[in-house]
């Protein structure tokens, strides 16, 4: 066998390539994927192709199956892909579609602190960091959960975290759903689920998950940095987590029972980690209740990590966190599904999308955005590897007609996790990253710094070059490493 995708791939234009509905029979609408030329070369090897096809089969999809330039193989869904379904033409809820860590996300802070300001502090800022927030697998936190208090954490999310003290109202304005989505529903989650949840709110976890100190050095569009409050040599702060052993537990449980689900309702699909149950139905509403009790958690446990580091730079620097600044420019969930309103055929529908490794990207005038990002559109944050740039994007309307409002999430993958730490073998990547860029690591353990070296992934900026040439983002700022906390 090939180890290169062997399916058909049309060139739409520069930035996007087409896999035609007769590539596969079930096929429902054409996979797109956003890429280019280099990019592609990886993504064919990857074989992920096969995934976007796969999705285009779902029962009641729109349009077409969507595959960003960071696309590489997941579980059912490629990461970075992106599909809408119809409920009323018998559209599917699939938790490959979400994800094991659902709304693994990333927010970025930013601060009134310049780097010539923090350079002589940034080592000890990076030990305080490190030693105040819990990472690793399985971490576990200082906060801890009676089940009552799970149950009100899963409806409030980030608002619950506020309420505790941990954060202000101005935060969940800059969160995305304002930090909680509607209509979660705690008793559909396992006590499993319940277990694994009391101890781990306001924990980073481990794998791809960061805490990061940067500083911004390119600026592309000083107008919408302005309103961001963005500005060059600025040290900015990037927090990547998701839900914990929560969120996975919850997609544990439901991947088992979608796959009961299908044969129930008699849906045949050549990959059974596409498992699914129609929206419309008791598996897909059990599961959907339960998916926004992590999604939720989530927000709550990105917003508790922000106020430790807040608390961190405080004790460092001497100061309180608002007299440094230390604001939140957004916050956006990666991995998802919710309902959003699109023009289809003409007609106003309101569909659930799925993102899996994918960021929201509204543009200026959505009615869903707060006030203050009217004119902007949403702040789209855009992670490297810990070794290269971040990017602050934002969103626009192009987006919106053609891509159901969305965008890359980061670099994506281009080594798995055990070949990445096969090519590390020997060598001390936080020791390298010093040397030769200047850059602090701190980690709980060498096996993932090895998993997530720079060599893993692709290059963020062809990555973000894509999304910013096709139109559905466009670029604002660029974030350097200065130190960086990994599970």
């Amino acid at each position: 066998m090939s180890e290169f995708w062997q399916g058909t791939l049309e060139k739409v234009d520069d930035w996007r390539y087409r896999i035609p509905v007769t590539y596969k029979a079930g096929m429902k609408v054409p996979g797109i994927l956003y890429a280019d030329e280099t990019l592609l070369k990886d993504i064919v090897r990857d074989k992920a192709p096969e995934q976007v096809a796969n999705v285009a089969c779902l029962p009641g999809i729109v349009r077409h199956s969507l595959a960003m330039p960071d696309i590489h193989w997941g579980y059912g869904f490629c990461i970075g892909g992106v599909a809408a379904t119809d409920p009323e033409a018998g559209g599917v809820i699939s938790p490959g579609g979400v994800g094991y860590d659902i709304n693994c996300g990333v927010r970025l802070m930013r601060s009134e602190i310049t780097l010539a300001e923090i350079k002589r502090r940034i080592e000890p800022l990076m030990n305080r960091l490190f030693t105040g927030i819990p990472a690793g697998v399985g971490s576990k936190g200082d906060i801890r959960l009676s089940a009552r208090e799970e149950r009100r954490l899963f409806v409030e999310g980030a608002r619950w975290a506020v309420n505790k003290g941990f954060g202000s109202g101005e935060d969940l304005e800059c969160t995305e759903a304002g930090g909680a989505l509607d209509d979660a529903d705690p008793s559909q989650a396992s006590d499993r689920a319940y277990e694994r949840g009391a101890r781990q709110a306001g924990t980073l976890g481990s794998g791809n998950h960061f805490l990061e100190v940067q500083v911004v050095d390119e600026i592309y569009d000083e107008d919408i940095a302005r309103e961001f409050r963005i500005f060059k040599d600025q040290v900015t702060v990037m927090i990547h987590s998701g839900s914990r052993g929560f969120g996975y537990q919850v997609c544990d449980d439901y991947v088992k029972s979608m796959v009961r689900a299908m044969a129930k309702y008699n849906i045949q699909l050549s990959d059974k980690q596409l498992a699914c149950a129609p929206i419309k139905s008791p598996e897909g509403a059990a599961y959907l209740g339960a998916m926004r009790c992590a999604a939720n958690y989530a927000w709550a446990n990105r917003q508790c990590l922000m106020h430790r580091t807040r608390e961190a730079f405080e004790a460092v620097l001497g100061a309180s966190w608002q007299s440094l600044g230390l604001l939140l420019v957004y916050d956006v969930a990666h991995n998802i599904a919710k309902f959003e309103t699109y023009t289809v055929d003409g007609r106003r529908k309101k569909l659930c999308v799925h993102r899996k490794g994918a960021t929201r990207a509204f543009g200026p005038g959505n009615p869903e955005l707060p006030a203050r990002f009217q004119r902007t559109g949403q702040p789209v944050i855009i992670p490297g590897d810990m070794g290269s740039h971040s990017f602050l994007l934002a969103g626009t309307v192009k987006a919106e007609t053609e891509t159901f409002g969305s965008t890359c999430h980061g670099a994506g993958r281009v080594l798995s996790r055990s070949a990445s730490i096969r090519a590390c073998r020997g060598r001390h990547i936080d020791r390298e990253l010093l040397e030769t860029k200047g850059i602090i690591v701190r980690a709980t353990g060498r096996s993932t710094l090895a998993e997530e070296a720079p060599e893993a992934y692709k290059d963020v900026i062809n990555v973000v070059n894509v999304v910013h040439n096709a139109g559905i983002s466009k670029r604002i700022a660029r974030m350097r490493p200065l130190g960086v906390v990994k599970g």
